[in-house]
């Protein structure tokens, strides 16, 4: 996940953000939880009861589906699918190719193999108040490498294709260390890429919804260079649902760039969908001051996002004050 800069003591108007009068929702978000996959049985299935929660966003990595070239290995997934299945909800997978810290949990053959040019770029990990260790992402501008994606997509729509409700591509943001980087990463070579694997995406997940994750693209802020314009255009002509990794109300970096799209596109997308995330509690409200509060996120994602579901870390207070209606 993305940082962003925090904002206190503002109201929205003050952010330096045109904020249109939020429009009527289209409904209330559905309420799903989000983790890993790892973290599956211990943070998320003992909240799945609940009648308020319809159901679990999983992430899962690339390396742990391939660990060797075209050797597919589901069997974590397909128990996480049965155990929510169970219990009459619903899961959304998260296919991770990017990692905001080590391990880069990629297939190793895509690390080593000169086939795919190190497979991988260093991304920087200095947005936040203190620098955090180096991350990487798939360097899906190299055909190769997004050839393997391709497959993986193929290989999980062949085995999960309606049975799952949907699948999301990860965040569009990145910001390789272009200093460090061989795999000869460029923002129009990403761009168009990440919307390729998205129309693949569309094309093998015929029953499941597909989402690409859109907050912020590289060079360029507020639409400087035209992506978050065109993503959207995309998004609404190939029917690909749009969403993203923190929902931070007000927040003048995705105010001035996603959140004016998906306020400006909703009713046109497929499925919106947004996930608060664990460093969201951590944010203060620029219309408040004070830490966000779950009805802050509600209103912002029903009334101005338009969402259609809410992905909530299994660390929300809000889970842990009751059982559920």
């Amino acid at each position: 996940m993305a940082t962003v800069v925090a904002l206190t003591g503002f109201t929205a108007a003050a952010c330096g953000t045109a904020v249109a009068a939020p429009s009527q929702s289209r409904g209330h978000a559905a309420n799903y939880l989000y983790t890993s996959i790892g973290e599956f049985d211990s943070a998320a299935k003992p909240l799945l009861g609940r009648s308020d929660i319809g159901g679990v966003q999983v992430v899962v990595p690339w390396g742990m589906l391939e660990k060797e070239k075209n050797r597919y290995d589901f069997s974590a997934v397909d128990q996480v699918v049965r155990q929510v299945e169970a219990q009459h909800k619903k899961v959304f997978i998260q296919l991770q190719d990017r990692f905001f810290a080590p391990p880069t949990r990629l297939p190793q053959y895509l690390l080593t193999d000169p086939e795919y040019a190190g497979g991988a770029a260093p991304e920087l990990n200095v947005d936040g108040p203190v620098p955090g260790p180096p991350g990487a992402v798939a360097a899906q501008w190299n055909k190769n490498v997004q050839n393997r994606f391709q497959h993986l997509l193929k290989a999980l729509a062949q085995r999960f294709d309606g049975r799952v409700t949907g699948v999301n591509l990860p965040e569009s943001s990145v910001s390789v260390d272009t200093a460090k980087d061989k795999t000869h990463f460029s923002c129009d070579a990403y761009f168009n890429a990440e919307l390729e694997n998205a129309a693949y995406a569309k094309k093998v997940f015929k029953a499941s919804t597909v989402v690409q994750y859109i907050n912020f693209w590289p060079c360029g802020w507020g639409d400087d260079n035209g992506y978050m314009k065109k993503s959207f255009e995309f998004a609404k002509k190939h029917g690909v649902g749009v969403g993203g990794p923190d929902l931070l109300p007000y927040n003048k970096p995705h105010m001035n760039n996603a959140y004016r799209y998906l306020n400006q596109y909703r009713g046109q997308l497929g499925t919106v969908a947004m996930a608060v995330q664990e460093p969201d509690f951590n944010y203060t409200s620029p219309v408040t001051g004070k830490p966000y509060t779950r009805q802050d996120f509600v209103d912002f994602a029903n009334d101005y996002l338009g969402a259609d579901i809410i992905f909530w870390a299994t660390s929300s207070p809000w889970l842990h004050q009751g059982t559920g209606k």
